[in-house]
């Protein structure tokens, strides 16, 4: 037999309050979400992302610095000197090194190196340096 309680039975009867979670933003850039926003006349922003679609690190637009000079100054950027090329190539041969071990041991590409002694580059100190290390030879005071 079922057992009954002696006294006032007391209920709780605390109001709880459901609500729906706010929308995430990913859900609020839907097509459909945007397609609804539209109809009912609410303002929609729309931003364009720059680069947004490209997948690199780099820290901006970066130029060619050919272009970049040709834009900001008239005039064209120095080319390697002929002295320049001339050294880089007796010194490369003397070493008995192919312009693709000099690109190795400057961890250059082949076609630097092949820029450089044919004159076509646009001559860096760095790389310059660089090929001073392997080559032992002075190229830096020969620029102009």
């Amino acid at each position: 037999m079922p057992t009954r309680t002696v006294g006032p039975v007391n209920q709780d009867w605390d109001t709880v309050v459901l609500k729906k979670r706010a929308p995430k933003a990913s859900d609020l850039r839907d097509s459909k979400a945007v397609a609804a926003a539209l109809r009912s006349g609410a303002t929609v922003e729309v931003v364009k992302k720059f680069d947004a679609a490209k997948n690199h690190t780099g820290a901006g637009p970066l130029k060619d610095p050919r272009k970049l000079d040709s834009e900001t100054e008239p005039g064209s950027l120095g080319r390697v000197s002929s002295e320049v090329r001339q050294a880089i190539q007796k010194a490369r041969l003397a070493k008995g090194l192919t312009q693709i071990q000099l690109a190795k041991a400057t961890s250059e590409r082949p076609q630097v190196v092949q820029e450089y002694e044919s004159g076509k580059a646009v001559p860096s100190q760095q790389i310059l340096a660089k090929m001073e290390k392997v080559l032992d030879v002075k190229l830096r005071g020969k620029l102009r």
